[in-house]
């Protein structure tokens, strides 16, 4: 065989004098090494982590197939059910009602809290928002392992999808909510539209920790299993079912649970909502020390709104200002590290 460098087409080779070179494909092999003729003819690794900003311009390019993505997601997802779409609604809807019959017909646990059906139902269904975007993104990577490995694109499309899912979702909840609302006896008011700007930053802050928490999931392959209990703890503790501010515990303790950015959220979509809560928030009345005193002692229900009298642990005027905090935090750090681990998706 001579000694010409050539390159054959797949097959096995053989050696000896009866093997012929008719009729197979063959092509010189240039003496160039092949990284430099790459870049000579523009070629680039596929799995090559691209500039923070090329990466940013290429995820805005595909904002179309984002959306396309999760619409037909979220129509797919319930189509074998018999109630359909129903089930965006009904499951944290069965949620509240579970919640309402035991902790509030049971324990006792809304004492000292007004209109506390809708008080629970604007919790419940604010933190499944956040709840369902962290689990769902938890697995995407693993679960888009064909997608990802036949195309070429930002792999963060994937986390962002299934955010825009749960945003879906929360906005068919919130007219289930705004009924509610309106049944249990909450007026329409100007401040309804301040839940847009927190529906806004929620949903910031859920795509920067869903960014992170895929990378995580990707992996870890326990994390996800790890994360339902890890959010149910969060829920016990950022005022779905109480009052954190009626908790009998340091103040310190308080403070931090307070501006927690899930009850950060949940508690600006109350004051938005509920005329009830902010009547009743502490510091929304000057102090007066007896009436508090008689709320904090009894929460009696005919003067369930006398907490307004106490001292706030938190400063209520500065909640939006968290809540900008926790989001523009959320997103700056769970993409730069999602980022980072582009070119190592979907190997292995």
């Amino acid at each position: 065989m001579s000694n010409d460098r050539r390159l054959s087409a797949p097959g096995q080779l053989q050696a000896g004098e009866d093997f012929a070179m008719t009729g197979l494909a063959t092509a010189d092999l240039p003496d160039v090494p092949l990284a430099e003729l790459a870049t000579q003819h523009g070629l680039r690794p596929s799995a090559e982590r691209p500039p923070v900003f090329q990466y940013i311009r290429n995820l805005w390019q595909r904002r179309h197939f984002i959306m396309a993505f999760a619409t037909a997601r979220n129509i797919a997802m319930y189509t074998e059910a018999r109630l359909g779409q129903l089930w965006q609604v009904l499951t944290p809807l069965l949620n509240a009602g579970v919640y309402y019959l035991i902790f509030g017909l049971l324990l006792h646990i809304n004492r000292g809290i007004p209109n506390y059906l809708a008080f629970l139902v604007t919790g419940v269904f604010v933190f499944n928002f956040t709840q369902r975007a962290f689990i769902s993104t938890s697995t995407v990577i693993t679960e888009s392992l064909p997608l990802i490995r036949a195309l070429r694109f930002p792999r963060a499309a994937l986390p962002l999808a299934y955010v825009m899912i749960e945003l879906q979702q929360m906005l068919l909840s919130l007219v289930v909510l705004a009924a509610i609302l309106l049944i249990t006896g909450e007026p329409i008011t100007w401040y309804w539209l301040l839940a847009i700007p927190a529906l806004l930053l929620q949903t910031v802050f859920n795509v920067g920790a869903g960014l992170a928490v895929a990378r995580l999931g990707s992996n870890v392959n326990d994390f996800s299993q790890l994360l339902p209990f890890l959010m149910r703890t969060w829920l016990y503790v950022s005022g779905v079912l109480f009052q954190i501010s009626t908790l009998d515990v340091a103040r310190k303790w308080v403070a931090l649970l307070q501006i927690n950015p899930a009850a950060i959220y949940i508690t600006l979509m109350r004051e938005a909502l509920l005329v009830t809560q902010r009547q009743s928030q502490p510091g929304a009345q000057p102090y007066n020390e007896a009436r508090c005193e008689i709320w904090q002692r009894l929460k009696p229900a005919n003067h369930l709104d006398w907490s307004a009298y106490c001292h706030p642990v938190t400063n209520p005027s500065h909640y939006w200002i968290y809540g900008i905090a926790w989001a523009v935090l959320a997103l700056a750090v769970g993409f730069f590290f999602f980022w980072r681990a582009e070119a190592k998706y979907g190997r292995g």
